[in-house]
């Protein structure tokens, strides 16, 4: 029996941890087989206030020991069954155990979003990618794609611009949605060249040879390239609870304290609707569901 559950290892699962544990809760973060969600993905984080520049996984792993120092109790498993039912919640993990809380906090995050089209699944390790730090390296001196028009997207074409011979940045609109100064690198670069008003139709080969794209205005063009990085947009990672809470296209309703539609069910981080999706709301996100599930407990 735990106070505090929370399901989820990111920024959002491991600040709640730091802050359930050094408020007095017996404390469980269920992070799955690994550690730091999308963030251990992320080859350079900058914008994370006080910290200059780190990579994701540093970050997480840190986060990970802090809680830990306070007592929170790391649960490599994942979570596959919850019953919010009454004052005590139950964890069904498999790994068999089955945990007891008398307060959850859902900090599951979201995985990126597919563009949909033929063959991407079926692609997916033969070219095509949704993290350009885990799969660029594969490209080196290569001539690669990358569709998006976020930070994401514009990350991963300065990424890749570094090591490949070339970067396609496909994009739909005609303006990037990303930050300025991402946008002012990317543009800078001269082995990048910007598709704007374009998407992606047709992936061609097994490993990807080439790809077709098709602008505004209908005309088709391919493109030869050896990798495709997909970086648009984000699904929440909501399956487990999104019948049993409050949600909007899967992503959790919450009030400003992280408060869900049961009470003493809280939320955090990218799994819940919210304005901004980044490293540093996802921690302030776990900061205040922690500091209200401990003011629940304490009304209890």
């Amino acid at each position: 029996m735990f106070d505090l559950i929370i399901l989820g290892g990111g920024p959002a699962g491991f600040t709640a941890g730091i802050y359930g544990a050094r408020g007095g809760l017996k404390t469980a973060v269920v992070t799955g087989t690994s550690v730091g969600g999308q963030i251990s993905l992320t080859h350079n984080i900058e914008n994370y206030s006080g910290i200059l520049s780190i990579d994701g996984f540093s970050l997480a792993n840190t986060m990970r020991e802090q809680a830990e120092s306070f007592g929170a109790e790391t649960i490599y498993a994942q979570a596959i069954d919850l019953n919010l039912d009454g004052k005590v919640k139950k964890v069904v993990c498999d790994n068999g155990e089955t945990y007891e809380a008398r307060a959850i906090i859902i900090a599951l995050g979201a995985s990126p979003r597919k563009l949909g089209i033929a063959r991407e699944e079926e692609l997916i390790g033969q070219g095509v990618s949704y993290c350009a730090t885990c799969d660029g390296g594969f490209f080196r001196n290569k001539v690669v794609a990358v569709v998006g028009g976020g930070d994401t997207a514009l990350t991963d074409t300065i990424y890749l611009a570094n090591i490949c011979k070339k970067v396609y940045l496909i994009h739909r609109r005609d303006a990037f949605r990303g930050a300025k100064i991402l946008e002012n690198k990317v543009c800078a670069m001269d082995n990048v060249e910007l598709k704007l008003k374009s998407r992606v139709t047709e992936l061609v080969g097994e490993p990807i040879e080439s790809i077709v794209i098709e602008s505004a205005n209908g005309n088709k063009e391919s493109l030869e390239i050896s990798g495709l990085f997909i970086a648009v947009g984000t699904v929440a990672n909501s399956d487990l609870v999104k019948d049993k809470l409050s949600n909007e296209n899967g992503y959790i309703v919450s009030d400003e304290y992280m408060r869900t539609s049961v009470e003493g069910v809280f939320v955090a981080g990218d799994v819940r609707v919210t304005p901004l999706r980044q490293v540093i709301t996802a921690c302030s996100d776990g900061a205040i569901a922690a500091e209200s599930a401990i003011k629940y407990l304490f009304e209890q």
